[in-house]
């Protein structure tokens, strides 16, 4: 009953949709291409230690130096993200800037055209408004009453 369900359902979709499609594949044994990068650096550095290094236990302690972060870089997630994500978004997030200031801007659109050059000084004639202004307006004194809430 269960198969009948899942062959009438996918004869009803018109197409299929991919799933998991963020996850990457594993490409080497059960690592993918990054965390082989990763993890195969750190070996590879390690192994030119072991040649350079007289002494084992400062080979060791150099290894571990070297290793310990290759093996977070490669397998550490935090909240669905990889330790190169959360890097790479943290150096961006250092970047940007944190204020963000609205200055207004002080020309008037009648006096430009469109394309962004100038009318001459004989056409910069600015057109009336269809709207009738007050000549005296209350506003300034609306704002004071508001802002000081007196009368």
């Amino acid at each position: 009953m269960n198969n009948l369900f899942v062959l009438r359902y996918n004869l009803t979709m018109p197409f299929i949709v991919p799933q998991f499609i963020e996850k990457e594949s594993p490409v080497i044994g059960p690592l993918t291409f990054r965390q082989f990068i990763f993890v195969g650096s750190g070996i590879g550095l390690s192994i030119f230690l072991y040649f350079l290094i007289d002494s084992f236990i400062l080979f060791i302690l150099a290894a571990l130096l070297v290793n310990l972060p290759a093996f977070a870089l490669a397998f550490f997630k935090k909240e669905g993200f990889s330790l190169p994500d959360l890097i790479q978004r943290f150096v961006l997030f250092l970047g940007k800037p944190k204020i963000y200031l609205w200055r207004k801007k002080s020309f008037s659109p009648g006096l430009f055209k469109p394309n962004g050059a100038q009318k001459p000084k004989e056409e910069r004639k600015i057109e009336e408004s269809p709207l009738k202004i007050a000549e005296k307006s209350r506003l300034k004194k609306l704002q004071f009453i508001l802002e000081t809430k007196t009368k």
